[in-house]
C-alpha cells in the first residue's frame, strides 16, 4: 500500500487493519476494501473509486462490482498480471480520503407504498417484535430517506441503509418461494424493494406499484434500473395502488 493511501484503522480479530487495502481474489480479480461496516462515507468512496477506474480506461479491467464497503475489480490476467493491476489500483487510490464522494445532492426517488394487508403480510409481526403499533411502524419507516448503498441480489434490487433500529427485524426463518414485485421488506437493519417477483426471506411490510426494473428500456444511456447507488429513496404511504 502506498504511503499516500488513506488510513482508517479498525480492529478486526485483534489486528489493526489499514484501509483501503487490496486483497487478491483468485487469479483474475482484486478486492479493494474501504472499511469494515456500513457507512455512507465509506460507500461514497467505493463509487468514487469505481469512477476513477472507469475514467482511467485500463483495457485489462473487465468488470467492477461495488458493495457496501468494497469494490471487486475483475481483470484479464493476459492483459495485466496481479502486480501490474495492484500497482494501477494503488496509483488511483492515492488521495481518495480528500474526495470521499460527490458534494451534489442525491437524486430522490419517492415510492408510493400501500402498507399492511395483502401487500404487507408481515407488518404485524414487525410491530410485535418492535413493541409498537402498525401505524407507528408505518410512520417510522416512511419518516426518513434511505441511501441506496448498492444494487444486488436480483436485477434492480436496492439495498437501503438508514433504517430506524426500532423497527429492525430478523429475516424469516423460512424464505417465501415467491414474493410479489414491488414488495417492500425489512431484514435486520436494512430495508429494500423487490423489483421483480421471486423468492425472498425479508419481512414484507408493504408494496409499491412503481416499476423498478425494466430490461427493455430503449432510451440512449438509460438504465434499466429506476434506482441507482448513491441516490435516496423515500416511501410515501398511500391507501391504494390506483393512479400509480
Amino acid at each position: 500500500m502506498t504511503e499516500q493511501a488513506p488510513a482508517d484503522h479498525r480492529r478486526v480479530d485483534d489486528r489493526a487493519v489499514e484501509y483501503p487495502r487490496i486483497v487478491p481474489v483468485g487469479d483474475s480479480a482484486v478486492l479493494i476494501e474501504f472499511g469494515s461496516g456500513i457507512d455512507p462515507v465509506v460507500n461514497a468512496r467505493v463509487y468514487t473509486f469505481a469512477g476513477r477506474i472507469e475514467a482511467a480506461g485500463n483495457p485489462a479491467v473487465v468488470e467492477l462490482v461495488p458493495t457496501y464497503r468494497s469494490l471487486l475489480v475483475q481483470y484479464n490476467p493476459r492483459e495485466n498480471n496481479y502486480a501490474e493491476m495492484s500497482s494501477f489500483l494503488n496509483d488511483l487510490v492515492s488521495g481518495l480520503e480528500d474526495s470521499p464522494g460527490s458534494a451534489a445532492e442525491p437524486t430522490v426517488i419517492e415510492l408510493p407504498v400501500v402498507y399492511g394487508g395483502e401487500d404487507g403480510p408481515d407488518i404485524e409481526a414487525v410491530a410485535e417484535h418492535a413493541g409498537l403499533s402498525t401505524e407507528e411502524v408505518i410512520e417510522i419507516h416512511s419518516g426518513t430517506g434511505y441511501r441506496v448503498y448498492m444494487i444486488g441480489f436480483a436485477p434492480g434490487f436496492p439495498y437501503l441503509g438508514g433504517l430506524d433500529e426500532r423497527i429492525a427485524c430478523p429475516r424469516l426463518k423460512t424464505p417465501r418461494t415467491r414474493v410479489p414485485a414491488g414488495s417492500v421488506g425489512i431484514a435486520e437493519s436494512q430495508t429494500g424493494v423487490y423489483p421483480n417477483a421471486g423468492p425472498g426471506g425479508w419481512r414484507l411490510i408493504g408494496r409499491t406499484a412503481v416499476k423498478l426494473f425494466d430490461p427493455h428500456v430503449t432510451a440512449t444511456n438509460a438504465s434499466p434500473s429506476l434506482i441507482s447507488p448513491g441516490s435516496e429513496v423515500r416511501f410515501v404511504p398511500v391507501k391504494s395502488h390506483a393512479n400509480v
